[in-house]
């Protein structure tokens, strides 16, 4: 009988490497199922197969003669053929600062000797679906930087042009987002069906009533999922690392609110007016939904009524979303801790008004 973790093996091709026989007979008898499984007892010949085994994963030792697993992961970083195979270190020491040094140099995961198989299964099963849809993430980039360019040649040709633009690239987006950063089963678009709420709230209570009338709400709404489509340009290490990022991680981290912006520019250039909108709308939600209302937030560090209602707006969802969805760096938080977090957030993080709007409709973003 076939497991469901086994089949996430399916198709793998996955190198142990370990300078002890048994830690790999023991792994290759775990990993049953992959479609190919590499064994080299050292660093240097681990290295000497990667051309011809082309591995999906590496499960590496840390401990071994010659190049020990800290100097082959250096290896494998600087090399832009291999610096996307995900590595996965095993190690007889739980000492913290060695875990420490692997996050650093760029592992996605440790798991301590002796392992049991079904937990170096079930590590092994999760980073490969990452890996998966790490693939079709880039493929569905390029797909939507050439529908991009085709649909703006169309829109200049055709009445009617502006709706299928806004159509076809929301419906791309939405399927791209669905794997970058929304890997633990939750729905893309998520964050737009809290912004729905939200904003039926500020309508209750007249919140900036006059700044959203001209609005048109449904295009609002759909250009919103496009808020994180700059995280395309930062790399599954950062994005999936379990623990806290580094200072310079941040700062990479930082700039899918630019580059999602600049992409988004480009994409809108020429354009007819509706798909224009569409597009503003989405540039804005992008760039200043980490702008905070004390001005401690980024790109642009603006203050208050300073940013964009919009990146006011999708900083509430956003983070709400955030606090109640597992991530790589922790459980999900229970909804009535994530309220106390975004109420208590208003005057420092989101702007006190939209915190009220929250307030009144908070027991709907607990709705499924």
């Amino acid at each position: 009988m076939v497991t469901p973790m086994n089949g996430s093996l399916a198709g793998a091709r996955i190198m142990v490497v370990d300078d002890a026989a048994i830690s790999l007979r023991l792994a290759k008898a775990a990993l049953t199922g992959a479609e190919e499984i590499y064994t080299a007892p050292s660093g240097e010949r681990m290295l000497e197969l990667m051309d011809s085994a082309r591995p999906d994963l590496i499960i590496l030792d840390i401990c071994m003669p010659g190049m020990d697993g800290f100097q082959v992961i250096r290896a494998l970083k600087s090399d832009p053929a291999t610096e996307e195979v995900p590595v996965i270190f095993v190690t007889g020491s739980s000492d913290t600062q060695t875990q420490a040094e692997g996050f650093r140099l760029g592992a996605v995961d440790f798991i301590t000797k002796p392992f049991e198989p079904e937990i170096l299964r079930a590590r092994v099963g999760t980073h490969l679906t990452i890996r998966r849809q790490r693939k079709r993430l880039v493929a569905q980039s390029r797909e939507l930087e050439r529908l991009g360019r085709h649909m703006r040649a169309r829109a200049a040709e055709e009445a009617g042009g502006a709706l299928r633009l806004q159509g076809s690239l929301f419906e791309a987006v939405v399927d791209l987002l669905k794997w970058r950063g929304r890997m633990e089963g939750g729905i893309a678009n998520r964050t737009s069906g809290f912004l729905r709420i939200l904003m039926q709230g500020m309508s209750d209570a007249g919140i900036y009533a006059e700044e959203i009338s001209p609005w048109d709400l449904s295009m609002v709404l759909r250009s919103s999922v496009l808020h994180d489509v700059g995280k395309i340009s930062i790399t599954d290490t950062i994005l999936n690392k379990p623990g806290r990022l580094t200072e310079e991680e941040f700062e990479k981290m930082k700039l899918h609110t630019v580059k999602g912006a600049a992409v988004l520019a480009r994409m809108g250039q020429d354009l007819p007016e509706d798909a224009g909108q569409f597009l503003t709308h989405a540039r804005v939600f992008a760039e200043s939904h980490h702008e905070r209302w004390d001005g401690s937030g980024y790109p642009k560090g603006l203050v208050g009524g300073g940013i964009p209602l919009q990146g006011r707006l999708m900083a509430v969802c956003d983070v709400y979303d955030a606090l109640v969805s597992k991530r790589p760096y922790k459980d999900p938080f229970p909804p009535g801790k994530a309220e106390k977090i975004i109420m208590e957030g208003a005057g420092t993080h989101f702007d006190p008004a939209l915190v009220e709007a929250f307030a009144r409709v908070r027991e709907k973003f607990r709705e499924p």
